[in-house]
């Protein structure tokens, strides 16, 4: 419903309507959908039989669930998000048991379809893949935010900087510091080191949330601690491969770091489901 109404209530800003304006905060919905989908998938392969996931009148409701809410977020624009939350559902589908052969069907068919779907994205994400091909095709323009990426992580050195010592992030040479690109600024102050110890952070988390999973007694506890560390993984991943070249530029925030109210509070209300499996992880749940 949410989804729903940002496109007759949403806010436009840079030529996307993402956000509904509550008064105190504007809500980004589609940030609460990564973590409902989850919800709602655990929830749903924890209901049917395990022989029965692979059923084709068992598909077509996570299917229709996790396309849906794509395809509104699609129109906003948002490919970023939308992908993101494509992630995170197959991850939770595939834990439930799906067959790992009809994913290489899809991929292939995806493959295959790939010129068509290019033919429909816009001329920003166009241009974005072409820069993330050959940054320097456009220094100055489409390609320069990445340039001033790798500048700001190389200067960062062994050690780093120092702490609000960044020459790029702080001389205003790098756009969006404080949000997809805070990985950026965190390297260029820290450095090597720094940037490795927050590394080894991500793990913990993802190893705690894995392991609060292993420990439930229930599969909906356990499909969705697997799924959101799943998800939290991809997030970070895809984030600093963004800003470090590796992968075009995407709406991607980094978890827990990035500045955004409400991709903190998707991250922090999946956290806390992961803390109410643990505490209640003896329970059955039907």
């Amino acid at each position: 419903m949410l989804l729903i109404g940002v496109n007759f209530f949403g806010i436009t800003t840079s030529g996307s309507t993402r956000w509904i304006n509550l008064f105190f905060i504007n809500l980004q919905p589609s940030e609460l959908m990564k973590i409902a989908l989850i919800i709602f998938l655990a929830k749903y392969y924890n209901k049917i039989p395990y022989r029965d996931v692979n059923n084709l009148k068992f598909l077509i409701q996570p299917f229709l669930a996790l396309f849906i809410p794509v395809a509104l977020i699609i129109v906003q624009p948002d490919l970023g998000t939308a992908i993101l939350i494509v992630a995170g559902g197959l991850v939770v589908i595939w834990l439930a048991g799906f067959r790992i052969k009809y994913f290489i069907y899809s991929f292939f068919a995806f493959i295959c379809l790939a010129p068509i779907v290019i033919s429909f994205l816009k001329p920003y994400q166009k241009l974005r893949i072409l820069t993330f091909l050959n940054p320097e095709r456009d220094p100055l323009g489409a390609g320069y935010q990445l340039i001033q990426s790798k500048i700001a992580i190389g200067s960062g050195g062994f050690l780093g900087k120092g702490f609000l010592k960044g020459s790029q992030s702080y001389l205003d040479y790098l756009p969006e510091k404080h949000t997809d690109f805070i990985f950026t600024l965190f390297s260029e102050e820290f450095g090597f080191i720094g940037s490795f110890f927050l590394l080894i952070i991500y793990v913990l988390i993802i190893y705690r949330i894995i392991a609060i999973g292993n420990q439930s007694r229930n599969n909906f506890a356990r499909l969705y601690c697997y799924g959101f560390a799943g998800a939290f993984f991809i997030y970070v991943v895809v984030n600093m491969s963004m800003v470090l070249g590796l992968l075009p530029i995407v709406g991607a925030p980094l978890p827990i770091m990035s500045y955004g109210g409400s991709a903190m509070l998707a991250i922090m209300l999946g956290l806390g489901i992961v803390m109410s499996c643990k505490i209640y992880n003896r329970d059955d749940i039907y």
